[in-house]
């Protein structure tokens, strides 16, 4: 890992720059505001503690919409009741299938009615950072709101196995799976996560969960920084995506993509080369980014 830094101008000014910022934010403390982070899961008995640890941390509280899961995902959450875990509801699954759309729907209800400044959505196999180190989530969109925005982008960095490292199922992923890609799109923000609680109803569902829609959005220049834990290992992959029956109707819609599609023979990991290596959350590379997953093209190759 040293060697990576020291032959690489690139990662060096970055290093300066962050140990910069964060000597500013030491002086200055940034100003907090209540957030809450909508996070829905399905079997995410891997993912949830990390995710809600992080949330916590982040100065950022947790209602969680159990969609029946079968796992110990509620059992290991209610460890957080409390401690910034503030709800917990049984989402139906009706017919074993799994409506994005309704979900998304709950979330706009709850985004209507819970008390706090900021939402958030989540999935469970993402850890949502601020744009600065040395900042909190919950002091990030304050500072964002203080400016007159009310509504926040993010670059994405998504982990995946490699061909040399193919299993991470374990409880130290996050040690262990250190290779990503940055996915973004050619056309402007793609990934709207959060905003701030608006007087008029904000909607989801009509993208998918990717941008919330409400009039005079304002979005927030500096973009915060979301890792994407897509799956942990080709059987975790398969149990996760094709083990799932989709709504009908929301395949139709084109949703779900390649997650609906994918089986085992179409999995190809790729090679670490390909990847940027992880050194810290201040060195996340959003540069040269995918504008699709790398799973997206397994799919395409079969048909």
């Amino acid at each position: 890992m040293f060697s990576i830094i020291k032959d690489n101008p690139r990662i060096i000014a970055q290093l300066a720059r962050v140990s910069a910022e964060a000597a500013i934010n030491k002086i200055k403390p940034a100003p907090r505001s209540r957030a809450v982070a909508l996070l829905a899961t399905y079997n995410e008995e891997r993912f949830i503690r990390s995710c809600i640890e992080n949330l916590i941390n982040q100065r950022v509280n947790v209602y969680l919409i159990d969609n029946c899961s079968t796992d110990r995902t509620v059992e290991i959450a209610r460890e957080y009741s409390g401690r910034g875990l503030i709800g917990i509801e049984h989402f139906p699954r009706e017919d074993g299938v799994y409506h994005w759309q309704a979900i998304l729907r709950r979330k706009e209800e709850l985004a209507s009615t819970l008390d706090a400044d900021w939402f958030i959505h989540v999935d469970a196999d993402e850890i949502h950072l601020p744009p600065r180190p040395g900042q909190t989530l919950a002091a990030a969109f304050a500072a964002a709101e203080h400016q007159g925005y009310n509504a926040v982008d993010y670059d994405e960095f998504v982990f995946i196995p490699t061909r040399e490292h193919p299993d991470h199922d374990h409880p130290n992923y996050m040690k262990t799976m250190r290779w990503y890609y940055p996915l973004a799109s050619k056309s402007g923000p793609r990934l709207i996560r959060a905003w701030k609680r608006q007087k008029v109803p904000v909607r989801l569902s009509g993208t998918g969960g990717h941008r919330p829609d409400f009039p005079g959005m304002r979005l927030y220049p500096l973009k915060f920084r979301l890792k994407h834990y897509l799956f942990l290992s080709p059987e975790h992959l398969l149990e996760k995506y094709a083990g799932r029956t989709y709504d009908r109707e929301e395949l139709e819609r084109g949703w779900h993509g390649w997650r609906a599609k994918i089986r085992k023979a179409d999995i190809d990991l790729p090679s670490q080369n390909v990847l940027k290596p992880f050194i810290t959350d201040g060195l996340l590379d959003p540069s040269n980014p995918r504008r699709r997953h790398i799973a997206a093209r397994w799919t395409v190759k079969r048909e």
